[in-house]
């Protein structure tokens, strides 16, 4: 199986430092990955989903090589891309590539898009100018564009065009894996379909790995074999897409999917129970080993507080000490309807704030 793997994550704890307080504390640490561990298969589609602030783009940029962690390793093709020398990670670069949400942000709109596609070829020694034409022509037509488009500018295409552009850039180099973050996000719903459907095409005629960040859950249900859901920093729960869809463990995950409007005429919606409450008592600080949505766990459950995080590769994640164990995924704890309803909105709410407050330390 290990000669499979393409990615490797392996404890990964990624931490910032925030503003002072006061001229004589210490800076806070706010930590946005923690202890996070997951595999992706050459030629696999994995998926991340969560909440806005959980750490999905976070750990893109980790996985990319482009923001190290305190702790833990990233592992592609076998290699530690933290530990090894510069000449050996521009080597490996030419082998993951990243999509970015915004088409047109992500484009340098001074530069043709020719110049920008063949911008990752720099990494590349003995490229003819010739063959970097060539190959951006070929590249253009791959994913539905002419290659007569190269000595255009960004402002003259539409924003479904642009991310056909970024999908050729990161082509380009032909690499084993693409990184994308929510690619779709920012695109007309009709138009969202057409890209989604080349990004399949070119990963069966590549055999193209993905790791797919997005918030919509319908979505990656549709990209994605396997797929994690991300937390406060953590992956509380891990399995196949399809298995975890039908049959979710996790408590945070069977009221991510229960959040999602199932529009089926004739049908009344379950009624669902009132939300817990938030607890300002209920610090995420104290309990960095146990449970990360203890403080939506209700006070009749004090033990969630001694919950130990267990290995990610289980989709079952949280599980008491015991004998026998009791499994949480058997206590349903609610975030608050509008903490759930900001996940589709993309809109931020006092509760994510409180949130981010209490994971310091």
């Amino acid at each position: 199986m290990k000669d499979k793997e393409l990615l490797v994550a392996e404890g990964v704890v990624r931490e910032y430092l925030l503003p002072r307080q006061s001229l004589l504390s210490s800076r806070p640490k706010m930590r946005a990955l923690d202890g996070v561990s997951l595999r992706l298969g050459k030629g696999e589609s994995f998926g991340i989903v969560g909440e806005s602030g959980c750490g999905k783009s976070t750990l893109a940029r980790t996985v990319m090589g482009l923001e190290p962690p305190q702790n833990g390793r990233i592992l592609f093709q076998g290699e530690d891309l933290y530990a090894i020398s510069p000449e050996k990670l521009k080597s490996l670069r030419r082998g993951m590539q990243m999509v970015f949400q915004d088409p047109y942000g992500s484009l340098n709109p001074r530069h043709t898009i020719g110049r920008s596609i063949a911008e990752p070829l720099s990494l590349q020694e003995n490229q003819t100018a010739e063959e970097t034409s060539t190959l951006v022509g070929e590249t253009l037509e791959e994913v539905g564009l002419e290659a007569s488009d190269a000595s255009k500018y960004p402002h003259e295409f539409s924003g479904g065009q642009r991310q056909r552009i970024a999908l050729a850039r990161a082509l380009i180099t032909r690499p084993a894996m693409i990184v994308a973050d929510e690619p779709v996000s920012a695109l007309d719903v009709s138009v969202q379909a057409q890209v989604l459907n080349l990004m399949l095409d070119l990963r069966e005629r590549h055999q193209l790995a993905y790791l797919f960040i997005s918030h919509d859950l319908s979505i990656v249900r549709h990209m994605t074999e396997n797929v994690a859901v991300m937390f406060a920093g953590r992956i509380v729960e891990q399995g196949p897409t399809q298995d975890l869809f039908e049959d979710p463990s996790h408590p945070y995950t069977r009221d991510l999917l229960q959040a999602v409007p199932k529009p089926i005429p004739g049908k009344v919606r379950m009624n669902r129970s009132e939300p817990v409450p938030f607890q300002e008592s209920d610090p995420i600080s104290e309990n960095l080993n146990g449970c990360p949505i203890v403080f939506d766990v209700p006070k009749q459950l004090p033990f969630a507080r001694r919950v130990l995080h267990n290995s990610s590769h289980l989709r079952t994640m949280l599980i008491q000490s015991g004998n026998p164990p009791v499994i949480l995924q058997e206590i349903r704890p609610r975030p608050t309807t509008e903490w759930i309803s900001s996940l589709y909105q993309g809109l931020p709410v006092s509760i994510y704030s409180r949130k981010m407050n209490l994971i310091k330390h």
